[in-house]
């Protein structure tokens, strides 16, 4: 008799939040070349693709660097560090970013870059942050309260998006969850 009440109040809970079907836009824009990037974009993604050769990447074989530039100018660099006790290594995104706050905890991060090699040749196509690396991001988003650019970069595509917070909509927010 519990797993019928059980089921049932599922169900009502279900019905009551049913959303009906809706779409979710990002705005991104795409390049052929790193040439066609502003002065400042280029400069971030060829600092990414540098940090890439700094990459402990054994397991994987996959080398990822990425830059963080400053609202005061400065550069940050990130590669990813791989463990063999899995999954305590880090992605370049989150090594940069919490290096940055941890040594500059007040300046705000304007933009990210993120490249990706393999036996020492930077990939043709951009790479994405993973799911932790695109939630880090979005929280020094809302910390700062200033957008942060995204440019993921490739010899023959690049991806810029002008907010981390589009590559992730549905993001963990704990004010919000604490007040349902």
């Amino acid at each position: 008799m519990r797993l019928d009440k059980t089921v049932n109040l599922i169900i009502l809970i279900y019905k009551i939040f049913e959303m009906n079907e809706f779409e979710i836009n990002i705005k991104a824009r795409r390049y052929n070349s790193i040439v066609e990037l502003d002065e400042t974009e280029r400069r971030l993604l060829e600092v990414a693709n540098e940090a890439t050769k700094t990459s402990y990447a054994p397991y994987s074989k996959f080398n990822v660097g990425s830059a963080v530039l400053l609202e005061n100018g400065e550069i940050i660099t990130g590669s990813n560090q791989e463990n063999n006790a899995y999954p305590s290594g880090l992605c370049a995104e989150r090594v940069a970013v919490f290096y940055a706050n941890a040594k500059y905890p007040n300046i705000a991060i304007k933009a990210i870059a993120i490249s990706s090699a393999v036996n020492n040749k930077i990939n043709d196509i951009e790479v994405y942050p993973c799911g932790s690396c695109r939630q880090v991001l979005v929280e020094s988003e809302n910390r700062q309260n200033t957008k942060i650019k995204l440019i993921m970069g490739g010899v023959k595509s690049i991806i810029v998006v002008d907010s981390v917070s589009l590559m992730l909509p549905f993001t963990f927010d704990l004010d919000k969850m604490m007040s349902l």
